[in-house]
């Protein structure tokens, strides 16, 4: 068999079976008791890219490993980097599972389990389509770095340190990443933005003790009372964040990209019900997809304060905490944010109590440039497995390092993901549609070979 295409369907059982056993490792990387699982994961990866015809290796870092995996016998051509992590999330609450989370279980053509989607299955998207190409051909259209990371899902404290130090080895053209998803089924997807995260924790801290309510109620100053008011003092009635300066950065999009991202079959009413909300909410002035994907946000991720057990205590809490993100978007910075969150807490804070700021996690946003013959390579191999051309979308999520790419690489990231909207990331039963799967290596598959065509010599 010398056609890649024919390859991937001849071998679609071996490549599902083989997915079956990554999901089946618990490489929970939040979760120390489950570091030796986390290992597991890596070696299993690097074992599984060596088979598929790369040299492949474990690096160990401070925390969990990085799988580097690497092919470079296409002298001359174009190098690819490709880029996911072999970490999941952890699948509490358990019972609310309909089938064991490292199980993986099919249902309705829906593969269960943690890392279905998130990143284990694309990720392994990418392994099974290079393998195609080395056990029919013997080669690659291009060269390729695989990098593999296990903390991902814990805010990636060793990868940019490893990319600043192997920036000379990871050295590429493009990075490739499937960690992201379809705007609907049938409908493939190109990303073109991704928004910056800058997450804190607010202490508010009153007395020494907690308080009678009664004794000192409208003496001594509240914790929970401040707290309320600095939250509710981050947004105006209009949605906007009411921090100052804090739009000063954002860079507009422009009316075309706006018009395109207004014109894409969206439904405000489907969605609401889907959530389960009575009605959507956000700034005014921009649809729902503009809101998610464009426009930088401030939520309440948690909040700590007083008693809360059953029935009645009444006390004036000495303390107060809560949890607060920030969505950023091309131009913010998490540190501008942070300046600007301690002058307005400093502002809105009445005398009495002391507010401390604890920045926990901070990512910033990215914005491509969707044009160039790596974006033609996937706009072609998108067309050709789906029959479609695909769409843009933005993703109001964040994945902090494909900045760091584009700056330390030099290069150009291309964001081609192959999940389906209501896939379960983060929460239980997780799924990854089979046949997206066995598509997603058809289509990388096929990229492989654009991207050797097109990408400059």
């Amino acid at each position: 068999m010398s056609d890649p295409l024919d390859f991937v369907v001849s071998q679609g059982d071996r490549f599902r079976s083989e997915l079956y056993d990554f999901l089946r490792i618990p490489s929970i990387s939040a979760k120390s008791e489950h570091d030796r699982d986390t290992r597991t994961a890596a070696e299993w990866l690097s074992a599984r890219l060596a088979a598929a015809g790369l040299t492949s290796e474990v690096i160990q870092t401070p925390g969990h490993p990085i799988v580097l995996a690497e092919w470079r016998g296409a002298k001359g051509a174009p190098t690819v980097l490709v880029y996911g992590h072999y970490d999941v999330q952890p699948p509490e609450p358990l019972d609310e599972w309909h089938s064991p989370p490292f199980e993986p279980t099919v249902r309705d053509g829906r593969l269960y389990g943690r890392g279905t989607a998130d990143d284990k299955g694309q990720l392994y998207m990418h392994v099974k389509a290079l393998e195609a190409h080395l056990a029919t051909r013997g080669s690659l259209p291009i060269n390729v770095v695989v990098l593999a990371e296990g903390e991902e899902e814990v805010g990636s404290p060793n990868l940019v340190p490893f990319v600043a130090a192997n920036h000379q080895r990871l050295a590429c053209d493009v990075v490739v990443i499937s960690d992201t998803g379809m705007f609907a089924e049938g409908l493939p997807s190109l990303g073109f933005s991704l928004r910056g995260l800058a997450y804190f924790e607010l202490h508010v801290q009153g007395a020494k003790g907690d308080l009678h309510s009664g004794e000192y109620g409208g003496a001594v100053a509240n914790p929970g009372n401040t707290l309320a008011r600095i939250i509710a003092s981050l947004h105006a009635p209009d949605g906007r964040v009411a921090i100052a300066g804090f739009y000063d950065d954002v860079r507009e999009w422009d009316k075309g990209t706006r018009a395109q991202i207004n014109g894409l079959p969206h439904d405000d009413n489907a969605y609401r019900a889907d959530l389960g909300v009575p009605a959507l909410t956000g700034e005014a002035g921009y649809g729902t997809l503009e809101r998610t994907w464009i426009r930088p946000t401030c939520d309440v991720n948690g909040i700590l304060c007083g008693y809360t057990g059953q029935g009645a205590k009444t006390v004036l809490p000495n303390r107060a905490m809560a949890k607060v993100s920030f969505r950023l978007v091309a131009d913010q910075t998490p540190a501008k944010v942070r300046k600007l969150l301690e002058a307005h807490v400093a502002k809105v804070t009445p005398p009495g109590v002391t507010v401390s700021i604890a920045e926990l996690h901070g990512g910033r946003p990215w914005r491509a440039k969707v044009e160039g013959p790596a974006f033609d390579a996937a706009s072609e191999a998108l067309e050709a497995s789906f029959g479609k051309k695909p769409v843009l979308m933005g993703g109001g999520g964040s994945i902090p390092v494909v900045v760091d790419f584009e700056e330390q690489l030099g290069a150009t990231a291309l964001l081609v993901g192959f999940s389906l909207p209501g896939c379960n990331l983060h929460a239980p039963n997780e799924w990854l549609s089979l046949a997206y799967f066995d598509k997603g290596i058809e289509t990388l598959t096929r990229l492989y070979t654009g991207l050797g065509k097109k990408l400059p010599r």
